[in-house]
């Protein structure tokens, strides 16, 4: 008595194992363009007075990213990206980053995304790199894992240089004012691109570059061995199912 429903059951999970596997690739953009869209959601909804869910996604990426408003775009507001000496003054006049992390806008300002340019470019660019790489998925050769490396490495060191710098204190550090590239550079640029982190300065674009290379490494690495293991299982589900005289 108890055999049929347990073999029901199993039917009903193998058809499930199936599904997912052939229809992986729509979960996956589903499931990561919404993780990377919600961000954006939260100053939409600061503005449309839902502050509720705004002040829930600011909370839930908060465990992801340290949402410093200097580093984070503005949306609604007359400019893209804020400096720290302009958050300072609409906020607290303080460097704790703990402090300033708190800051998520204001009607005059507009509000924050809530995740750092860093991680728009990074995450952002994961199931942009996997809608351009699906085509080629059963031709390329996936990416092998020191390329990986070579890919994150650029975000590595960029990220890194950073933490270091802001141990001196936020806006203090050696790659705030970048006088190390500027003197590299003889000054070939003018001083915002090589002081502070607003759109088109050299930290802006070293975070978005740096992203983008990362959000490839990855793909370009995990898409073919994702869609290969997802097919092989898909087809284990096939034999099983024409062995045992079920249909799919």
């Amino acid at each position: 008595m108890q055999e049929r429903p347990r073999r029901r059951w199993a039917v009903a999970l193998n058809r499930g194992v199936y599904r997912v596997s052939r229809n992986w690739f729509t979960w996956f953009i589903l499931i990561a363009g919404t993780w990377v869209v919600l961000p954006w959601l939260a100053p939409v909804f600061m503005v449309m007075g839902w502050e509720t869910p705004a002040k829930a996604i600011y909370f839930l990426y908060s465990f992801q990213c340290h949402q410093l408003p200097q580093r984070s775009f503005f949306l609604f507001g007359p400019k893209t990206m804020y400096s720290l000496e302009e958050i300072r003054a609409a906020w607290q006049d303080t460097l704790d980053p703990l402090v300033l992390r708190q800051f998520i806008g204001n009607p005059e300002m507009g509000y924050k995304v809530a995740w750092s340019d860093r991680m728009v470019s990074a995450y952002g660019s994961i199931p942009l790199w996997a809608l351009v790489l699906w085509p080629f998925r059963r031709r390329m050769r996936p990416l092998s894992f020191w390329g990986f490396v070579l890919f994150s490495l650029p975000m590595a060191v960029d990220g890194g240089t950073h933490f270091l710098s802001d141990l001196a204190g936020l806006g203090q550090g050696f790659r705030y004012t970048n006088v190390w590239l500027a003197e590299l550079t003889n000054y070939a640029f003018p001083e915002s691109f090589y002081v502070g982190n607003a759109l088109g300065s050299f930290n802006s674009w070293m975070r978005l570059i740096t992203g983008v290379l990362f959000g490839f490494g990855l793909m370009a690495f995990v898409l073919p061995h994702l869609n290969a293991a997802f097919e092989e299982m898909a087809e284990k589900v096939e034999v099983k199912f024409a062995r045992a005289g079920v249909s799919l």
